[in-house]
């Protein structure tokens, strides 16, 4: 297994802590609001990261953190917290007890977001929240060895303290245009960073004073906990690395003396119209719009797929609806190899070829290159179909699952049909939503591709 490991700039050859295991952290969402399609990109990377080490045989540990409290806007520990925007916009009191419960809302929905994704749960999925007591241990072992200092405002790390701090990705601390840190006038650098930022009203007790945690150190306090002071893998999206991803390895290692982290892995943007897809340029874009509009969670996955995960890739509802269509003519061809009844043996030969691509930094255009020409191939179709299950162990699409389904409608619910047509042909949207509505009402859900009306059943 080789991996591109950020720190180092290089491909290199895996070599776990522990024979056969392999540990690994993914940066979880701030669940303020619901996820959108490329931040489900980067927690998508983790799921193939852990599917393609236990398809090759290893043992894993997987974690990843949903960050519920202190997540502030500005990387220079400024502005609101995301929480509180949260609080905000749905018009309710700034209380940690109401932080919590739209946490709650937006948590069980990026839950609900990883099932339709087929992403498989990581072995913990810790709140923020529920670990303050580890990240006051690491903050009073940062006072002890001299990395932290306090503010009117809070605690920070102390930047100049720690010679390489930066390391990854080489930030250049002296070109303010290479980092997105503020200045602060009570800071003794302008790139150090809150590990606890005081608030009289909310959040939780600690020997500096009332408040809350700043957003790095939670990530440190959580993976170490679950991992140890040293593990194998660390994941996110490639905005985290400047900063996020600097600063816990800078508080981390500097709190334990050890390596905090062997392989660092980002994933790049998901774009919309060239710019990265974010809350301002797409960020409305969740698996509900994708739902509504006829496609299904795993066209999406599919469409992940074939792009390496270091590459930007584009979103357009062009680029999906031939994601669909791809996937749909692959749900074809098994239900197909299905009707030979019976399941043969995985083909080594592909297998080899499947085992080399994931192999290679998790090359999965290659790996689905790989499956199709083994289902063009001459193997019999129930070996086929013993491979194509094999390799759905990584790819994830649902292959043995899968069921062509034909839906019957009544006459009545076909009438509807044809009027909904007629009335978007001419315009008419508000008889188009309440014939929709009607729909609805005998138990289908209707909704549109490429101008043709697709039925399904709710």
């Amino acid at each position: 297994m080789k991996i591109y490991n950020a720190i180092t700039k290089t491909k290199e050859e895996f070599k776990p802590i522990v024979d056969g295991q392999v540990s690994m952290y993914h940066c979880g969402p701030t669940v303020y609001d619901y996820i959108h399609i490329g931040n489900l990109r980067s927690f998508m990377l983790g799921d193939i990261i852990r599917r393609s080490f236990e398809y090759l045989g290893f043992e894993t540990k997987q974690v990843m953190n949903i960050t519920d409290v202190g997540h502030l806007v500005s990387d220079g520990d400024d502005g609101d917290d995301k929480m509180t925007k949260a609080l905000k916009r749905h018009e309710m009191d700034i209380t940690l007890e109401n932080m919590l419960k739209v946490a709650d809302i937006y948590s069980e929905s990026f839950k609900t977001d990883l099932k339709n994704l087929n992403i498989l749960t990581p072995h913990h999925l810790p709140k923020a929240s529920d670990h303050i007591p580890e990240n006051i241990v690491i903050i009073e072992k940062l006072f002890e060895k001299g990395f932290a200092y306090t503010t009117s405002d809070g605690v920070y790390f102390d930047t100049k303290k720690m010679p390489d701090y930066g390391k990854l990705g080489g930030l250049n601390l002296d070109a303010e245009s290479e980092s997105r840190i503020e200045t602060n006038s009570e800071k003794r650098f302008h790139a150090d960073f809150a590990l606890w930022k005081f608030d009289e009203k909310n959040g939780w007790d600690s020997p500096w004073g009332h408040g809350f945690p700043g957003w790095h150190i939670e990530c440190s306090g959580m993976s170490m906990k679950y991992l140890g002071e040293t593990f194998d893998i660390h994941t996110g999206g490639y905005d985290n690395k400047s900063v996020h991803h600097n600063n816990e390895i800078a508080q981390s290692e500097c709190s334990t003396g050890k390596t905090f982290v062997n392989y660092w892995l980002h994933g790049e943007f998901l774009n919309l119209d060239g710019e990265k897809l974010s809350k301002s340029t797409g960020g409305n874009i969740t698996l509900m719009t994708l739902f509504n509009k006829g496609f299904s969670p795993l066209d999406l996955r599919y469409l992940y797929l074939q792009s390496i995960y270091r590459s930007q890739t584009d979103f357009t509802w062009e680029i999906i609806e031939s994601s669909k269509k791809a996937l749909d003519k692959i749900y074809r061809h098994i239900e197909a190899l299905k009707t030979q009844h019976g399941i043969g043996k995985i083909n080594p030969d592909f297998q080899k070829k499947f085992s080399d691509a994931i192999s290679d930094d998790f090359n999965l255009p290659i790996a689905l290159s790989i499956f199709h020409n083994m289902m063009k191939s001459d193997i019999s179709a129930i070996d086929k179909l013993a491979t194509a299950y094999n390799f759905d162990t990584v790819l994830g699409l649902d292959l043995e699952k899968h069921t062509s389904i034909e839906i019957e409608i009544s006459d009545e619910v076909q009438t509807l049909l044809n009027d909904r047509k007629i009335a978007r042909e001419n315009k008419d949207w508000e008889s188009s939503d309440q014939i929709r509505d009607k729909i609805m009402e005998k138990g289908f859900k209707v909704s549109d591709i490429n101008g043709e009306q697709k039925i399904e059943t709710l």
